[in-house]
């Protein structure tokens, strides 16, 4: 079965100690003042008195399953990892054109400004690797965020998605259909903003999707071609070497 990562969020129980984002950005070493993750804030009602407080909500890249971001690209750049369900950014195929940052609603991602390609959260993939949880997870002194593959049942996170009642923050008109969950309820619900596709998105992706096939397919002929050439000049190499003993 395939795999489907996802964050399982209580953001009841978020104190806005922002050890989620301090983590993230030590991780991953990410440049001033850019971050992959955030926590939103409610305003509080001061009508309510005593009874007034505040509502912390942590976020990051949603991994959609109708990633705008992945529709807005004309290169293939950015893509849904199939056996995953993460949303990746394969930065050698990046043209930098900045169409998948305006088409996200959540604002998850950023044009980092050194390397020039998009920078997101990728759920600490290389922690994944070797058996960690992502940062943000593993810091939270609440443990508001819990994190898992959520096609397996027994995984601390679809057990909470089974038992308890969860929301997503959704957009519209085109719902973005995000692997976030948040437990119960959450607030503000109303931050996203619209997805944007740039108005030469269609011209771009008729125009780039063909050229990156096409110089994928000549990559993979040239590296054939010099394959060939190995084995060529290797049984060349072979016959003189036989010509010279029989010499």
């Amino acid at each position: 079965m395939k795999k489907k990562y996802a964050m399982v969020v209580d953001s009841s129980v978020c104190i806005d100690c922002k050890a989620c984002m301090a983590s993230c950005k030590v991780e991953h070493g990410l440049p001033r003042g850019y971050w992959r993750n955030w926590i939103k804030e409610k305003s509080p009602d001061f009508s309510m008195g005593k009874y007034t407080y505040a509502h912390y909500q942590p976020g990051g890249c949603m991994h959609c399953d109708n990633p705008t971001c992945v529709h807005a690209c004309p290169s293939g750049a950015t893509y849904k990892d199939e056996e995953t369900g993460i949303v990746q950014i394969n930065k050698d195929f990046c043209i930098g054109c900045g169409n998948c940052i305006v088409a996200c609603p959540y604002s998850a991602r950023y044009r980092h400004p050194t390397h020039r390609v998009p920078d997101k959260c990728d759920y600490c993939q290389d922690r994944m690797a070797m058996g960690l949880q992502p940062a943000c997870v593993d810091t939270c002194p609440t443990k508001a965020r819990v994190f898992g593959d959520i096609n397996d049942p027994e995984s601390e996170a679809a057990v909470l998605l089974k038992d308890r009642k969860w929301v997503q923050i959704n957009t519209e008109p085109e719902d973005t259909d995000p692997n976030m969950y948040y437990l119960a309820d959450t607030e503000p619900m109303d931050w996203p903003g619209e997805v944007e596709y740039p108005a030469a998105h269609a011209t771009m992706t008729r125009l780039v999707n063909p050229l990156f096939k096409v110089a994928v397919g000549l990559s993979a002929l040239g590296a054939a071609v010099m394959f060939v050439k190995q084995i060529t000049s290797g049984s060349e190499t072979s016959g003189h070497d036989e010509k010279k003993k029989e010499a």
